[in-house]
């Protein structure tokens, strides 16, 4: 069952410059973690959920992000992220949810799901191993045996936040109030701060869904996904 926190706020947090090492489960985390951060400032911008001048503009990624000014509203996520990054560290998390939903009907417009992978380093390496004891072995499909560099995660979540910007293109126009909710699917014996409430899925309804892309590390993979309804709500 999802747990929930829901406010109409936003924030930015900081990722380290490029660099050709490799990442550990930690730092791992930690990218996913703030990659999460960044789409939901990106989102939030772009779907216009909040005025234009309620943004700075930001270098990440390699590219010019906006994020909040509001100390309250940053204040608030980051405390959210905190606990995402103990969870995704804890293999405990599959699935983090922004749902655009209308201030007015209490419909939800658009719900941009990212589906969380962990790879397990140890059975990976055992898998490799048993391939690699038979003869005339071949690399086992879904088998991670690159490792990947920080600039090339790097690369692929540039490609996902240039995403997101250009879905204005094809989203529709959101006209009237909204908010969002931050849903996030955890395993049930993850232990979830008090201030967090379940919630139902935030379901689009009729709705029609847009494929992202994904990116990875050598600890987890995040596909990305938009689902919105061909109208407003009503």
């Amino acid at each position: 069952m999802p747990a929930s926190a829901k406010s109409q706020a936003q924030t930015a947090a900081s990722i380290a410059a490029p660099t050709r090492s490799k990442l550990s489960l930690k730092g791992s985390s930690k990218v996913v973690a703030e990659f999460f951060e960044y789409s939901i400032n990106s989102i939030l911008f772009q779907r216009g959920i909040y005025p234009p001048e309620d943004f700075q503009v930001v270098k990440k990624y390699g590219l010019n992000m906006l994020v909040t000014v509001d100390e309250e509203v940053k204040a608030y996520i980051r405390r959210i992220m905190s606990q995402l990054n103990k969870w995704i560290i804890g293999g405990k998390i599959s699935k983090l949810v922004v749902a655009v939903v209308s201030l007015d009907t209490g419909d939800v417009a658009e719900r941009w799901q990212f589906d969380i992978e962990v790879f397990s380093k140890g059975v990976m390496t055992r898998k490799a191993t048993l391939v690699a004891d038979k003869e005339n072995a071949v690399p086992t499909s879904g088998v991670q045996t690159k490792e990947k560099s920080v600039d090339e995660v790097q690369s692929e979540i540039q490609a996902i936040i240039r995403q997101i910007t250009a879905s204005v293109t094809f989203l529709p126009v959101l006209e009237g109030r909204y908010t969002f909710n931050v849903l996030v699917y955890a395993d049930g014996d993850a232990q979830v701060p008090a201030e967090w409430i379940d919630s139902d899925p935030k379901e689009v309804r009729d709705a029609e869904q847009v494929k992202l892309r994904s990116f990875s590390t050598n600890s987890h993979k995040v596909d990305t996904m938009v689902a919105y309804r061909l109208g407003n709500a009503e």
